[in-house]
């Protein structure tokens, strides 16, 4: 149910940004979402369809691009993508380490007229 607050502060962000630049209409937002962040992609476009109603961004397009998690080993240092079993450092063979990418949720673009 996060996805609902979450589409709300998405939109907020985008219609403010495109009422600023003078928009007559917001065709498509291009999204980054790590794949830590528990962001379900259908969800956001179900509730982006409901909200943006009577919007600027009424019909427009989402676009979402998959961010994989990176983890830096909290033993060596080293940065490494986890595998889908194994977390452990490839340099070392640390098990997990901490997250620095995979948990956002950012506006990379939008397209206006």
């Amino acid at each position: 149910m996060h996805e609902l607050s979450v589409t709300q502060g998405l939109l907020a962000v985008v219609l403010e940004h495109a009422e600023k630049a003078g928009a007559r209409r917001i065709t498509r937002i291009d999204l980054r979402v790590g794949e830590m962040s528990g962001i379900v992609d259908e969800s956001i476009q179900f509730y982006f369809d409901f909200l943006s109603r009577d919007t600027l961004a009424e019909g427009a397009r989402l676009s979402f691009v998959r961010v994989p998690a990176r983890f830096r080993c909290r033993s060596c240092g080293a940065e490494f993508q986890p595998q889908e079993r194994d977390w452990s450092c490839p340099q070392c063979g640390a098990t997990g380490g901490e997250l620095v990418a995979g948990r956002e949720l950012s506006v990379e673009s939008i397209e206006i007229d």
